[in-house]
């Protein structure tokens, strides 16, 4: 028996994350160009110069492609409130993602008219509501909400985060990330105050 961990449990290989990395930014600026349903898997290959290989080592297709690049983003976002020491009753970075969102508006739009912000939403309301509930595990704030109720709070205030974005975008983005993240925090305190 070697004396490496296991596979999963080694930090991966530095090749490996800017082989995928250029995958995804391949992917992002071809999704801004033209309709994702007429991007190819040759298209993200000769934008990234990866060959075909070396591409189905990490992905099925370009919709694993996609979905793990989602997944890497929603698993940086939601670990910014826990990891980054602020002392708040935050629960999600919610300026943070508003943010980003306007920062990248372009690809919002782009994703919107090919029928792929559906599934950033589906899978952003599993980590967001996972991530509220384990930061009502967290907080002192929510103490006095039970174990029990934790989970369908934190899917119902997940929900309402991703109704407020997608309103937020429809809306000429009316109101700034903080304000946004204070609207949303209020919602969260006033929902397990009222638990």
């Amino acid at each position: 028996m070697s004396g490496n961990p296991p596979a999963s449990k080694r930090a991966p290989d530095p090749r490996t994350l800017r082989t995928r990395e250029r995958l995804g930014d391949a992917l992002v600026a071809l999704i801004q160009e033209k309709p994702f349903a007429d991007i190819t898997v040759q298209d993200v290959l000769e934008r990234a110069q990866v060959s075909r290989s070396t591409f189905y080592e990490h992905y099925r297709d370009k919709d694993d492609l996609f979905v793990s690049d989602v997944e890497d983003f929603l698993d940086w976002l939601v670990a910014i409130v826990p990891t980054s020491g602020e002392r708040s009753d935050r629960v999600l970075p919610v300026r943070e993602l508003f943010a980003h969102a306007a920062h990248m508006g372009e690809f919002v739009s782009a994703l919107e008219a090919g029928g792929r912000f559906q599934v950033f939403l589906d899978l952003a309301q599993g980590y967001f509501a996972r991530a509220i509930e384990q930061r009502f595990a967290d907080l002192p704030r929510a103490s006095a909400l039970p174990a029990e109720r934790r989970p369908a709070l934190a899917q119902a205030l997940a929900g309402g985060l991703l109704s407020l974005l997608v309103w937020w975008l429809k809306n000429g983005r009316r109101g700034t990330p903080e304000e946004m993240d204070a609207l949303f925090h209020r919602q969260v305190w006033g929902g397990v105050g009222g638990a």
